[in-house]
């Protein structure tokens, strides 16, 4: 049944007179009559009695006054919902995030939400390459991973990250050389920093470095507590160190091999209006820092 003439029915109703309604909905009488005689050959039952007063409604129309009030509403909130939805107000994107962006990802996903409150969102902390594989079967619709991705993803580099030596604070000033020889290093699996742990080898086996000894662990947090309690030194991201407390001293590394681009990576192969609004809004967030 068209919506039309349903609506057609309801101003009928609440106006009660046929000029008035033809008025209210922007066409003409004949063309209201029309409306009206067709709904009710669909329905076989008269809606209105017509006569000099205008048009009342039948015992039927009545009754079916109230059903017709509920599927009209309906009818424009699924509209209104739709709109939405093709606008990219409504949906669910998920989004991974890694060891260089555990603090950029938030603030971007914060100032996304602020423009799309409708969207809901999850974020998982993922190394790069479980990230790419995940954006290509559509698990994810963006990541924040290294760039460029070695898959066929587009992407947009964000910023460069940096290798630093994480130390204990101490009175003695020790070279990043040193404490290597010194301390055990403290690093990640490789199920979870495969990408950090290629970049430490990298600039390990570039500046002919020794250790003294390696200890793994499972994350970043408990790599700080260990390098804090005296256990070890790190070799980790410059983004990371936001985090690191007085108790730890910040060792900046050299040589080419310690820097490395991050960025948000996507499959182009696949539509997503909530996703291309996300990016979006991070280079809106661009142009602004850049300005």
């Amino acid at each position: 049944m068209n919506i039309r003439l349903l609506k057609a029915f309801l101003i009928l109703a609440e106006k009660g007179n046929y000029a008035d309604a033809a008025r209210a909905l922007f066409i003409s009488q004949p063309a209201l009559t029309k409306q009206i005689n067709l709904l009710e050959s669909q329905v076989n039952m008269s809606l209105f009695s017509r006569g000099r007063h205008g048009a009342i409604l039948t015992a039927s129309g009545r009754r079916l006054l109230p059903e017709a009030e509920k599927v009209v509403r309906q009818t424009q909130s699924f509209m209104q919902h739709a709109e939405w939805v093709s606008k990219g107000m409504e949906g669910h994107i998920a989004v991974g995030f890694g060891l260089s962006s555990f603090y950029l990802a938030p603030r971007c996903i914060a100032d996304f939400r602020r423009d799309y409150p409708g969207v809901e969102m999850s974020l998982t902390d993922l190394p790069s390459f479980q990230q790419y594989e995940l954006l290509q079967n559509d698990e994810l619709q963006v990541g924040f991973v290294r760039v460029p991705a070695p898959v066929a993803l587009e992407y947009l580099p964000l910023f460069t990250d940096r290798l630093v030596l994480v130390a204990p604070a101490t009175s003695a000033k020790m070279s990043a050389a040193q404490w290597l020889a010194k301390r055990p290093l403290l690093r990640l699996y490789d199920e979870r920093g495969r990408g950090l742990n290629t970049q430490i080898d990298r600039y390990l086996h570039d500046n002919d470095l020794f250790i003294s000894s390696t200890q793994l662990t499972d994350d970043i947090q408990t790599i700080v507590a260990m390098v804090i309690a005296g256990i070890g030194v790190a070799i980790l991201p410059t983004s990371v160190t936001h985090i690191a407390p007085p108790e730890l001293v910040i060792i900046p590394l050299t040589g080419e091999s310690i820097s490395w681009k991050v960025g948000i990576a996507w499959d182009t192969s696949k539509e997503d209006v909530i996703r291309d609004n996300f990016i979006a809004s991070i280079r809106k967030s661009i142009s602004v820092d850049c300005g």
